[in-house]
């Protein structure tokens, strides 16, 4: 029996849930009904929206698009070689209760179909998580109506709208449409006033130049998915609208004369890293009493072995997300009901209905998931030897031949084994003394003391020019001031260098692995005291060194206590006295280790060596250490390398408060010049620091950077290097993270101006007036009637559309009428003035180049392309050559589809068309 009953959840008090959904899924059958026949497991996005409790699939066009009183679901399968799946259920805010369940019993339903793997995600109307939102990089448009409303959902190529969109975000843009009056606009937002031929865009006077950026991409994207490209777009600045007279005549005609004073601008409600400092908790899911009871079992750091097979689990991030992990072995009705088991919890809780959802199988855990661990190992996974048992927490670096070409040519090698080189180039290395600058001759290279703080200048040759890469060795020791100073000086010697170098913070014990390349094996890292000149502090009769590593590119020997508790069987160790050095050989090191700790003696000591195996070491050796005592010796431990992806991140002080928002998916182009970006690789943390970034910017990312990892639930290290990378001076160490990355593009794509410029002369519009008496038009924003109905996509395709209407916006006006089919699909889309896009009809024509032919009548490809514009047929225009091509034609040789290839930034449509001939 399936009713439940529930109560708050405190503390580790167990509680019993119940809720409508539980009792339709109680319903489902025992076989997964094969409901799917349209879905595909090819690489990909596909969405679908509820209608008539079915799934109606949504044409690409409508992609991105949302009815407010739908609920979607949304399947996206990888494109890796082992591709992964996650299917997200959407809700519209005026979605009914029936459409809600329906779409939570169809993703339980598909999630059977396609095996169990998927992750399931619960997305809520302007909640949704960053994944969802990466998927529709352009946008996401809030639609008024759904399919129940009787509103019509048709595809592109359709001009009687009018409606008004209120953009707000600034990585991720999302569009929502509101009441067609001045009493929706703000000071602060950027609205699109859609007519359909014509977009005008409206910034807010306190709205910044990403927003405005994001604004401009978002009424592209309308003009060239929903208009096949045929719309202009016009753009007026809030605190200069008197610099767009002619656009300001169509805003008034439409929306009247504009009344008092606008309203101040409504803050964004932002997403922030800081989501994660909330308390992790890990509950239990269990129904063998007959009753589904959940009981909390432990706090963060979580561990994987906490989790069961046979049981499914929920663990709270603090209310900003639940995961439900099914485990492999539990029941089928545990398994079908983890969906609903997540919204009950979140009901039960009292948390925000908004609060992100995810639900995943054994075995196809999600990243967010996974980094809630403080460990994770995946099954099958590839084992080395680890660093349990060491003292000073010194880390264990596998052996890696490196090849420097290789390195440059595949830059995601590079990263994944943290080098930039072969670690050949040229070294500088200072001392921080009395807060100034002390250079080391290089007979000390290479030797650290833990009270002192040292700045290491690497310099090394890439594509014939010089790369710079400034360390900032931190000994556990030194002072604040010390520490300070460092920092300080790092700053004047990277001005040095014009802001050329790479710069990485490096705490005693954590050097990564390039910097332990640079000494080639021979570093040493003394415990105590200075290296200073002057300093007089008697060395020690008797010191250990712990040695780690196997070749000249990961070893390092550290000073640890000269007692016999530091030693360890997995390793070598050098003690040194007076008139001798011995070299301890634990029985689980291996020859490569033994090497490396005779090239280590050699630099530590001139003095005679000696060889002591483990178990046979002299009675002096003994005496040394004050007398022989337990130490570790058991077998060493495997340790399995990191599993967690990369993670993106960008800091942004422009909505007035500084933020962290995580990009999903992320590309080179999500690295915004304006902004300071944080990636996250878990060995390593990098600051990318945009060319337009304010100074605020940079300070608070370094200041959040350490914070992000003080306060990560999986308890990570705070001394985890940090890296700070400037723009167009980006190492392969981290440009390797992303794919493909464009060394000659050194921004995300057009900037906010260039972009602006692109949309042509609008001088001649003064011309141009509204009729005011256009009922006609003006009833589309209202949804009332066929005729009217709002038409655009992201709806279920429908056979046919409502007849198009030319709108004719001259001195005379008029009411729109319905045009011929060919007048519909075929207007002027290369004219330049808005004249001949509102009124393509117009009995003169206009001047310019001849308009591409109507669909299906195009020119052959022989003769577009590699040719002079001299070449060309007469009226063609050179510049927009691929609008005379046939779609088929276009993907051939451009290897995308129309709309795709208009959705690039422009910089990429013109390098694809050169290397096609087409430019």
């Amino acid at each position: 029996m399936c009713s439940l009953t529930s109560s708050n959840i405190t503390g580790r008090d167990s509680i019993l849930l119940s809720f409508p959904e539980v009792v339709a899924l109680c319903r489902m059958t025992e076989e997964t009904p094969d409901l799917f026949p349209n879905v595909s497991r090819k690489a990909g996005l596909q969405v679908w929206t509820i209608n008539n409790m079915k799934m109606v699939l949504v044409p690409e066009q409508g992609f991105g698009n949302f009815f407010e009183g739908d609920c979607y679901i949304v399947l996206f399968v990888s494109q890796d070689s082992k591709p992964y799946m996650d299917i997200h259920y959407w809700i519209g805010n005026l979605s009914s209760q029936d459409e809600q369940g329906a779409a939570a019993i169809l993703v339980t339903q598909l999630d059977e179909y396609l095996g169990g793997s998927p992750v399931q995600h619960r997305e809520v109307q302007a909640a949704e998580s960053s994944k969802f939102r990466s998927y529709f990089k352009n946008n996401l448009v809030y639609k008024k109506g759904g399919v129940a409303s009787g509103f019509h959902h048709v595809e592109s190529n359709v001009y009687n709208i009018l409606r008004l969109l209120q953009v707000k975000g600034r990585k991720h843009v999302t569009a929502t449409e509101v009441e067609v009056s001045w009493n929706s606009f703000n000071k602060g937002d950027i609205f699109l006033l859609d007519m359909g031929k014509v977009i005008v865009q409206w910034n807010g006077p306190q709205s910044n130049r990403s927003e405005k950026l994001k604004a401009v991409q978002l009424a592209q994207d309308i003009r060239d998915r929903e208009r096949g490209g045929r719309a202009q777009i016009g753009v007026v600045e809030g605190d200069a609208e008197e610099d767009s007279p002619e656009l300001m005549k169509i805003m008034r005609a439409v929306l009247g004369q504009r009344s008092g004073s606008l309203k101040d601008a409504v803050p964004d409600d932002t997403p922030d890293y800081r989501q994660q400092t909330a308390n992790v908790r890990l509950y239990n899911v269990s129904d063998r009493s007959g009753k589904l009871v959940v009981q909390e079992v432990a706090t963060q750091p979580l561990t994987q072995d906490l989790l069961d097979s046979s049981d499914c689990y929920i663990v709270d991030q603090g209310g900003s997300s639940v995961f439900v992990w099914k485990g492999k072995h539990a029941t089928i009705e545990e398994r079908r009901s983890a969906l609903s088991r997540a919204v009950g919890f979140i009901k039960a809780k009292n948390y925000p209905s908004s609060t992100k959802v995810e639900v995943m199988a054994e075995g196809g855990e999600s990243a967010m998931f996974k980094q809630l661990f403080k460990s994770w190992r995946e099954k099958g996974q590839s084992q080395g030897l680890g660093n349990v048992y060491t003292t000073g927490h010194i880390a264990k670096v596998e052996q890696v031949k490196f090849d420097v070409m290789e390195l440059h040519a595949h830059p995601e090698v590079a990263a994944q084994q943290r080098m930039v080189d072969d670690a050949s180039g040229q070294v500088q290395i200072w001392r921080i003394e009395n807060l100034e600058l002390q250079e080391l001759h290089p007979s000390s290279y290479g030797q650290f003391y833990a009270g002192d703080c040292y700045l290491v200048l690497y310099t090394y040759m890439r594509a014939n020019r010089q790369q710079y890469i400034l360390y900032m060795w931190q000994g556990r020791h030194a002072t604040q001031d010390e520490i300070t100073a460092c920092a300080y000086q790092a700053v004047a010697l990277d001005n040095k260098y014009n802001g050329e170098p790479v710069q990485v913070r490096v705490v005693m014990g954590k050097e990564p692995r390039h910097f332990l390349a640079i000494f080639k094996g021979k570093l040493i890292i003394f415990e105590g005291g200075t290296s200073r000149k002057g300093v007089t502090i008697p060395e020690p009769q008797v010191r250990l060194f712990q040695v780690r590593g196997t070749n000249e590119f990961n070893t390092k020997a550290t000073e640890v206590p000269s007692h016999s508790s530091s030693l360890n069987s997995n390793d070598v160790f050098l003690l040194k006295m007076e008139q001798l050095v011995y070299l301890w050989y634990g029985k689980g090191c291996s020859g490569d280790e033994r090497e490396m700790g005779k090239a280590v003696a050699d630099v530590l000591s001139r003095q005679d060596k000696q060889v002591v195996m483990e178990g046979q070491e002299p009675a002096e050796f003994w005496v040394a250490l004050g007398g022989k005592a337990p130490y570790c010796s058991d077998k060493r431990l495997e340790k399995e390398k990191p599993t967690q992806n990369p993670r993106l991140f960008e800091c942004s002080n422009q909505t007035g408060r500084f933020m962290m928002t995580e990009v999903q998916d992320f590309a080179q182009e999500d690295l915004d010049q304006d902004d300071v970006m944080l990636l996250d690789t878990w060995e390593e943390i990098f600051l990318w620091i945009g060319k337009s970034a304010n100074e605020y910017e940079t300070k608070e990312a370094c200041n959040s950077a350490l914070e992000y990892l003080r306060t990560h639930p999986a308890g990570r290290n705070p001394d985890t290097p940090i890296i700070s990378v400037k723009q167009s001076f980006e190492p392969p160490t981290f440009t390797g993270w992303f794919n493909a990355w464009d060394p000659h593009k050194c921004s995300g794509g057009a900037s906010y101006e260039e972009l602006i410029q692109q949309l042509g002369d609008v001088s001649s519009i003064s011309q141009i007036t509204v009729n005011l008496n256009n009922t006609d038009l003006n009833k589309a924003s209202t949804g009332g009637g066929v005729a009217g109905g709002y038409v655009a996509p992201g709806g279920p395709a429908q056979l046919s559309a409502p007849p198009s209407y030319n709108v004719h916006l001259g001195a005379g006006g008029g009411s729109p009428t319905p045009s011929s089919p060919a007048t519909a699909v075929a207007p002027n889309r290369l004219s330049s003035t808005f004249s001949t896009m509102l009124s393509p009809v117009l009995s003169s024509p206009s001047p310019g180049p001849s308009p591409a032919p109507v669909p299906g009548l195009y020119l052959p490809r022989e003769v577009l392309l590699f040719k002079s514009p001299s070449e060309l047929p007469q009226g063609v225009d050179p510049n927009r050559r691929e609008d005379y091509l046939s779609d088929a034609d276009l993907e051939n040789i451009l290897g995308c589809s129309r709309s795709g290839f208009q959705r690039l930034p422009k910089w990429r449509q013109n390098d694809l068309k050169k290397k096609a001939g087409l430019f």
